[in-house]
């Protein structure tokens, strides 16, 4: 099979494609026929070392895929071959075949998309995870999205709406709050031309957002933290700016508000049950057309390296696919 192989943490453009044995499964495993791998954020920082996992050298990237079971382990009872299914696991999904647990790996409703399911599981997850178990956001509270355009950005948007939120969407072009706003986003704010807080303060009459949430990081966090309404939460997802930003500390107190992180793999390994449930409810809310996730662009496997850098320059709107 071909598969992208990381040799040593560094430059994406190091990334080589190569070929390597078909994956045999063991007890409790499944191979996958990869039809779309998602292409997210982690992913470009595990290439350069920059992550908090640092996986064994060599590796194949990539967390989370979609595809046909072509292989069944002793024991697995809830898949069989020929079935459409989706997994996340973390690396390994840049590639056309996939070794998976079977227990991570959940079969797909008849005529599912294998890009919308290879994009579900982490931009939806981290951003379900992070509006109703973390923030628990209400019906009727005002939601402030940064980086509203990008993968869990546009995703937070679409489920703030499907909550009953207003939603504001901030990012850095119209194009992009275009985008935003065919999704749900009710206001938008610019924030390479308007004054962040300004506006926020024009568009919720002086009462600030109840949930703020922050995959950018960076120069906005203050600005958007000092605008929060009292007992805000604000969450803090991840930092796409690349720059870890600091806040004083005295800025929650004066709010009555709430630093609130967001780590949707590590709850997902210690939740499963959780999580089994927060994406069947996307997954119907897909089925619906309550949310319509938005695959921007499909790259090869020898494109790896364009499009973690499109990510990582944040020119990505909505979801990017690898399709082996």
């Amino acid at each position: 099979m071909k598969a992208v192989v990381v040799d040593r943490f560094g430059p994406l453009e190091q990334l080589r494609v190569a070929e390597l044995p078909d994956p045999t499964p063991g007890p409790g495993e499944v191979v996958l026929d990869v039809h779309a791998a998602g292409v997210n954020y982690p992913d470009a920082l595990m290439v350069q070392g920059q992550y908090q996992i640092k996986p064994p050298l060599p590796f194949t990237p990539g967390a989370e895929a979609a595809g046909i079971v072509s292989a069944v382990g002793e024991g697995v009872r809830h898949l069989k071959v020929g079935d459409h299914a989706a997994t996340f696991t973390g690396t390994g999904a840049f590639a056309e075949k996939l070794l998976a647990p079977a227990a991570q790996v959940t079969p797909l409703p008849p005529g599912f998309s294998f890009d919308i399911a290879a994009s579900l599981t982490l931009a939806y997850g981290t951003s379900y995870h992070a509006l109703v178990n973390r923030a628990q956001l209400q019906a009727g509270e005002t939601l402030l999205v940064l980086g509203a355009a990008g993968g869990v950005g546009l995703a937070a948007v679409m489920i703030g709406k499907a909550l009953g939120a207003r939603v504001i969407a901030a990012a850095s072009s119209e194009e992009k709050l275009a985008l935003t706003r065919q999704h749900g986003a009710d206001e938008t704010i610019n924030y390479a031309s308007e004054d962040l807080r300004a506006r926020l303060k024009e568009l919720t009459g002086g009462q600030g957002p109840n949930v703020v949430y922050d995959p950018v990081g960076g120069d906005y966090t203050e600005a958007a933290f000092r605008s929060v309404a009292w007992g805000g939460r604000y969450l803090v997802v991840g930092f796409a700016n690349g720059e870890i930003p600091r806040l004083p500390l005295n800025l929650p107190l004066l709010k009555g508000a709430s630093l609130v992180g967001v780590f949707w793999g590590e709850f997902a390994r210690r939740d499963p049950r959780a999580n089994v449930a927060n994406l069947t409810q996307l997954a119907r809310w897909v089925g619906d057309g309550t949310i319509r996730p938005v695959i921007s662009e499909r790259y090869t496997l020898e494109q790896a390296p364009e499009a973690l850098r499109a990510l990582l320059e944040r020119r990505v709107t909505g979801k990017v696919t690898l399709v082996p």
